[in-house]
């Protein structure tokens, strides 16, 4: 089978997984979230990490992204302090914010320079630029290692995957995947399918200040509200959130398994396909057994797979305008 042929089948069944995800999301968004964080969540990251690992992180030295393991510990250490006996360890919110953003920008030369003495210049100015960061916090420490990761790039990889193959197939799912996030929020608005269950309001308490952000932004009205469960878990505009959000992970962990044979990541030795194996299932048994266990115990594997792959992030960029302008010149002659 020609790679084009197997491209435009894994175009449909990414179609089928859209439709999947967004049926789910309308029916029960808290425990499908709950479930997909928990269950497929886990094997992403690791399954990920692994494949980054053999492809060098798509850097262009492997030892740059030390620098993204060790912005993945601090803020994993910051985040967890209370529960690792540094509870009164001081550190102000814009540090983490920065450090975000010093990963982010600073993988921009991670991904293209070569020259060492170029790509420390280059991180050098980054850390001092990063006061700038401050002022577009929520988009560095809320919504680039949440929702622009699994969602934005997400979108972009698609997008990309169309214009190499030239699929229309893929560009349909790129449509798809981009306006299901408004049939989320306008159809079927005043229908709540399954209410969320108590084990549902208890878990999701470790992800809830993202849809309390998210709510405010788009409903002014509800910033003086101060019943924040009724409003995250019970509103019109905390369902729709939680629908988009939920949608926006589970398609997320499923459109990387769904590539499986295209990318080849369970192509690794068995010593480290079991090593994954292992810690998968000891990694579900701890959020069945407490989900804010589990939490706690992926922190820096869920934060350290959104470090590693911001070098993807930009290649991937880089190579959607590529492939416009080459579509543009073939049109043109």
């Amino acid at each position: 089978m020609s790679a084009i042929t197997t491209a435009n089948r894994l175009d449909y069944v990414n179609i089928g997984l859209l439709i999947f995800s967004c049926i789910l999301a309308f029916i029960m968004p808290f425990e499908l979230f709950l479930f997909a964080y928990g269950v497929l969540g886990p094997l992403h990251y690791l399954t990920e990490i692994s494949w980054l690992h053999d492809k060098n992180y798509y850097a262009t030295n492997k030892r740059d992204v030390i620098l993204l393991i060790i912005i993945s510990l601090f803020l994993t250490v910051t985040n967890l302090k209370q529960y690792i006996g540094l509870a009164d360890f001081e550190i102000e919110y814009k540090w983490i914010n920065r450090a975000i953003y010093i990963a982010f920008a600073s993988s921009l030369f991670f991904a293209f320079i070569k020259n060492n003495v170029y790509k420390i210049v280059g991180v050098i100015v980054v850390i001092l630029l990063s006061a700038i960061s401050d002022d577009h916090m929520l988009f560095f420490s809320m919504f680039l290692p949440t929702l622009i990761h699994v969602y934005v790039f997400t979108l972009l990889f698609m997008l990309y995957g169309a214009l190499k193959n030239s699929s229309k197939v893929g560009y349909i799912s790129v449509v798809l995947h981009f306006i299901i996030p408004f049939i989320l929020f306008f159809v079927f608005q005043d229908t709540i399918f399954v209410g969320v269950t108590s084990y549902g309001l208890k878990s999701y308490k470790e992800f809830a200040s993202l849809n309390n952000t998210l709510i405010h932004f788009l409903d002014a009205k509800s910033a003086g509200e101060k019943d924040m469960i009724q409003l995250i878990f019970h509103s019109q505009t905390g369902i729709a959130v939680m629908r988009f959000i939920a949608f926006a992970y589970t398609y997320h962990y499923l459109n990387w398994f769904s590539k499986t044979k295209v990318i080849g990541w369970h192509e690794i030795p068995k010593s480290r396909a079991l090593l994954i194996l292992v810690l998968w299932i000891v990694s579900v048994a701890l959020y069945v057994v407490d989900y804010s266990l589990g939490f706690k115990w992926l922190f820096l594997l869920s934060f350290m797979h959104v470090m590693v792959e911001f070098p993807l992030n930009y290649i991937s960029f880089v190579g959607i305008f590529k492939e416009i302008f080459k579509s543009k010149q073939t049109a043109s002659h």
